[in-house]
C-alpha cells in the first residue's frame, strides 16, 4: 500500500495524532515515558513557544491502510544558521512503525521541506534544537530514559543509515551511583569550596523566589560557556523565560546552586529529580484530572535525578567550581536516599567533562547520536 504523507499545519485533530502517535507505537515497552500532552501541545503552539519567533516547522505524518504509522517535523533554526553561519535544516519528533518504506517517505518530505527552503543539509534528530531534547538513542535501551531525554526504537539507527545519513555527533550520558561516588573527589571538592571561598566566590541555592532574576544570569553564563560548543545556539530572553516557566514546578533548590565572585555569577549547575518516575505511568501523557496531584506530592521524592545543565564562564574553569557542583550533588543524594544521578548529555568532544565524570566514579550508559544527511553529498 502507498504512504500517505500529511501536513499537519494548522489541523487540531491531525496534531493530536501527531502528539497521540508515539503512545500506540511504544505500547508494550517498558521503558517508553509518555511525554506530557499538555506540554507537547504547547510546544507546537506558535502563540505560546517562542522559538516560532524566529524559526519554522513543518510536521508530517505517515499513513498506510487507514492507519497513522509515522512522524516527522522539519525544521529552519534562523538562529542557529545565523550563528553558526551555515544554511541547515533540522528533523526530529521522529517516530514510526518498524517498515523501512515509511520511514523513507518521511524523511523524503523532510528533505524535500528543507531543501524548498534552500537549505543545503538536514541534520537531527532535535526537538526543535539542542536547547530541547536532542539525540537518537543508539546505545543503552535496558531501562527508561531521565527527564528529557529520548528514547526511541533500535530499528531507528539502521533506517536512518540507510536512508544516507551519517554520524555527526556522539553525545553520552553517564550514570553515577550514590555509593560508588569517588569519596576523594568529594574530599578534594569540599577542599577547593572552603579555598575559594576565602578568594569571594561562594555558592548559593537557586529557589523558586530567585529565578526570575536568576534566569537572566543563566543564560548570560550558558551562552559564555557553551558558545564554543558543537551544536551551540544562544538562546534568547523569551525562550530562557520560557523553558524557566516550564521547570519552576520542579524546581528543587536542594539541587540546584548558583556560583558568584563578589556577588557576580559565574558559574550554575540545575539537576532536577528524575520526574520520568512518576509520569511513566500517566496513560497518553494526561495529567488532569488526577495526575497533577501524583507529580506534585512525589516530585521530590525520585530514586534518580539528572544533572541537566552545568556551566561555568570560560575565564573561572580550571578553579574547581564544576567538581563542587558535583560534589554538593553526591552529598545531597546521599542525604535523600536517591540511588544515583544521570550526568547528560556529554558531547564526545568534551573532554575536560567526560574526565570529571569517569573521575567521579561514573559510567558511561547510554550513547545518544546526531546524524546528518549532505544534499549535495
Amino acid at each position: 500500500m502507498k504512504v500517505e504523507i500529511l501536513p499537519v499545519a494548522g489541523d487540531k485533530s491531525l496534531l493530536k495524532a501527531y502528539i497521540n502517535f508515539p503512545h500506540d507505537l511504544y505500547n508494550n515497552d517498558p521503558n517508553y515515558v509518555p511525554e506530557l500532552y499538555i506540554a507537547q501541545k504547547d510546544m507546537f503552539n506558535r502563540k505560546k513557544n517562542p522559538f516560532f519567533i524566529h524559526s519554522e516547522v513543518a510536521s508530517f505524518l505517515a499513513k498506510k491502510d487507514g492507519k497513522i504509522v509515522g512522524r516527522i517535523s522539519a525544521i529552519q533554526n534562523n538562529n542557529y544558521n545565523s550563528y553558526h553561519q551555515c544554511n541547515v535544516g533540522f528533523f526530529g519528533f521522529f517516530d514510526v512503525i518498524d517498515d523501512y518504506n515509511v520511514c523513507k517517505a518521511l524523511l523524503d518530505r523532510a528533505v524535500e521541506w528543507c531543501k524548498e527552503k534552500g537549505l543545503e543539509t538536514i541534520i537531527g534528530p532535535a526537538n526543535f534544537s539542542t536547547n530541547d531534547t536532542a539525540g537518537l538513542l543508539i546505545d543503552g535501551f535496558h531501562e527508561p530514559p531521565k527527564i528529557m531525554m529520548t528514547y526511541n526504537k533500535p530499528y531507528y539507527q539502521d533506517f536512518i543509515e540507510r536512508y544516507g545519513f551519517k554520524k555527526d555527533m556522539d553525545l553520552y550520558a553517564y550514570i553515577l551511583y550514590t555509593k560508588k561516588a569517588s569519596e576523594k573527589s568529594i574530599r578534594l571538592a569540599q577542599s577547593l569550596e572552603e579555598r575559594l571561598a576565602r578568594q569571594g566566590i561562594i555558592f548559593r541555592p537557586i529557589t523558586k523566589k530567585t529565578l526570575a532574576s536568576d534566569v537572566e544570569y543563566i543564560r548570560a553564563i550558558y551562552n559564555d560557556a557553551w558558545a564554543k560548543n558543537w551544536g551551540f545556539v544562544p538562546m534568547t530572553d523569551a525562550e530562557l523565560k520560557h523553558l524557566a516557566d516550564e521547570l519552576k514546578l520542579l524546581l528543587n533548590p536542594d539541587w540546584c546552586y548558583i556560583a558568584e565572585d563578589q556577588g557576580v555569577p559565574v558559574g550554575f549547575g540545575i539537576t532536577l529529580n528524575n520526574i520520568n518516575e512518576i509520569t511513566r505511568g500517566f496513560k497518553k501523557g494526561k495529567l488532569f484530572p488526577f495526575n497533577i496531584f501524583k507529580l506534585l506530592t512525589k516530585k521530590n521524592k525520585t530514586d534518580y535525578v539528572r544533572i541537566i545543565a552545568l556551566g561555568v564562564k570560560e575565564a573561572y574553569r580550571k578553579k574547581g567550581i564544576e567538581a563542587i557542583f558535583f560534589a554538593k550533588n553526591i552529598l545531597q543524594a546521599r542525604e535523600s536516599n536517591v540511588i544515583a544521578g544521570e550526568v547528560s548529555w556529554v558531547l564526545e568532544n568534551n573532554a575536560e567533562m567526560n574526565a570529571s565524570a569517569l573521575k567521579l566514579n561514573s559510567e558511561l550508559y547510554k550513547t545518544y547520536r546526531i546524524f546528518r544527511f549532505d544534499f549535495n553529498g
